[in-house]
């Protein structure tokens, strides 16, 4: 009962939100077609406004903290995460093409993994000398 005197409606919903996309980030781990960067980024976002717990365990987490802080402070993307996000989108793409998928398919994956891979490839990388402070901005 005091859970839910704790909980409103709307940070109910938040939360759900935050519970969802950080399971789909980390099914993005290991799925080379579900990315993990944007549903860690959308968990950080609605933890902030539901659980300030989980919002800080997700920043200062060694995998997913840097990412979201370097995006947070810089609009960044690391290389090395780049480089994966680009190699995940070219696989996708010549496994579509090994497995004869309809040309008409193939032409919507050209479309939205060329412009996904545009996005990655123009954000910047986080500079050399920045500082990840884990903090709660969102």
């Amino acid at each position: 009962m005091k859970l839910r005197s704790r909980l409103s409606p709307a940070r109910l919903l938040w939360f759900a939100l935050g519970l969802s996309a950080l399971a789909l980030g980390a099914l993005g781990t290991v799925l080379p077609l579900l990315p993990t960067t944007p549903f860690m980024l959308l968990a950080a976002f609605a933890f902030a406004r539901s659980s300030q717990r989980l919002h800080d365990w997700l920043l200062g987490h060694r995998v997913f903290g840097p990412l979201i802080q370097d995006w947070r402070a810089h609009g960044a993307i690391g290389r090395r995460a780049k480089i994966l996000g680009l190699i995940s989108i070219a696989a996708v793409l010549l496994l579509s093409v090994a497995m004869n998928t309809p040309p008409w398919i193939l032409g919507i994956q050209v479309v939205v993994l060329g412009l996904s891979a545009t996005f990655i490839a123009s954000r910047p990388s986080p500079p050399p000398n920045a500082v990840r402070d884990g903090g709660t901005d969102s």
